[in-house]
């Protein structure tokens, strides 16, 4: 009895002992990351954090941070988002500056405006792995570029206006004035614009990212031009300013409306006909994507030398053009409640 006893401790302490190896299997397997020539551990607390402005902004909270989050949880790695809640570029600088002496993993930082490039500048030289997103800051040593090419967001609302209108009529856009990739936007859609002679641009309007002045800065347009035949936005509330100012203007349809984004009241919108084209980006890619570099900087995911530091070397892309999506009528139903 006594025999049997002991041996049935001994199966007791041994069942134990495998079960304990296999959760300890486990946990480690949770720690570890596929890559390309074998496995990479990862710190659970390894932090990459994004710095971005208009903090709560749907379209960012929906898009950007919703796929930063997703990816941190799939790397196992932890994420934190900051910034102010206005569009505020002073402030998001102050908030890099503020995050630098942390020293996160990762630096994902929002390509507001050029003037940020110091704060990018004093990351990277404090040695913290930093890619932009959304908008290149080209004046800066960030050491990757992930997101849209806004001149072309502006050539494609140019081409899609000019074929809506038949290349003749008046025509007026707006946006943020002086923010860099509104600019550049402007210019590609100018450049579209200038090759129809019968095509002529009446103003340059600044709708401060704001549903409630776009709609005011429409109406103003439609009342010194009763004949426009076309207006583009460029920022995510010109769309929905402009619809609502041409839909009580009663010129649905009348008025063709170009503009960038497409969120649910984007979508709307050219469903009933109130805006003909959409130009979109793909908010999704840039940050996974960009959010990914930084890892692979950090754990040297490819290796291009026998020591890519000392060579001076980042094994990364300089800069990424993710692409548009363009959106009109005849495909809105592909994108209807996704």
């Amino acid at each position: 009895m006594k025999r049997r006893k002991r041996h049935g401790g001994v199966g007791v302490v041994l069942l134990c002992a495998l079960v304990a190896f296999a959760a300890g299997c486990e946990r480690k397997r949770e720690t570890l990351v596929s890559q390309e020539g074998g496995a990479t551990t990862v710190n659970p607390n390894e932090e990459y954090v994004m710095i971005t402005t208009i903090v709560d902004f749907p379209l960012y909270v929906r898009h950007d941070q919703a796929a930063f989050k997703r990816w941190g949880e799939k790397m196992g790695v932890k994420t934190k988002i900051l910034g102010p809640s206005d569009w505020d570029v002073p402030a998001q600088i102050a908030t890099i500056e503020q995050v630098i002496p942390t020293r996160p993993a990762g630096l994902l930082i929002n390509g507001t405006e050029l003037a940020i490039a110091d704060a990018i500048n004093k990351a990277v030289e404090a040695g913290i792995p930093t890619v932009v997103y959304d908008s290149d800051i080209p004046n800066s040593k960030r050491h990757a570029f992930v997101g849209s090419n806004w001149y072309e967001m502006g050539r494609s609302q140019g081409r899609a206006m000019a074929r809506l209108i038949g290349g003749k009529g008046k025509v007026a856009y707006m946006g943020i004035i002086g923010m860099t990739n509104q600019e550049a936007g402007f210019r590609g859609l100018l450049d579209v614009l200038k090759q129809y002679p019968g095509i002529t641009v009446v103003g340059k309007y600044n709708d401060k990212a704001s549903i409630e002045e776009a709609a005011r800065v429409t109406s103003d347009i439609i009342s010194a031009h009763p004949d426009i035949a076309g207006i583009c936005g460029f920022t995510g509330m010109s769309g929905p300013g402009i619809g609502l100012a041409v839909k009580e203007a009663g010129k649905v349809g009348v008025i063709k409306v170009t503009t960038v984004d497409w969120e649910p009241e984007h979508l709307s919108l050219v469903k009933e006909g109130v805006i003909q084209h959409l130009t979109g980006q793909k908010r999704e890619l840039f940050t996974w994507y960009g959010a990914q570099f930084l890892f692979d900087m950090v754990h040297q995911t490819i290796r291009l030398t026998a020591d890519d530091r000392k060579a001076g070397i980042t094994a990364l892309p300089y800069a990424v053009d993710t692409g548009l999506i363009e959106i009109t009528p005849e495909t809105i139903h592909l994108f209807m409640g996704k």
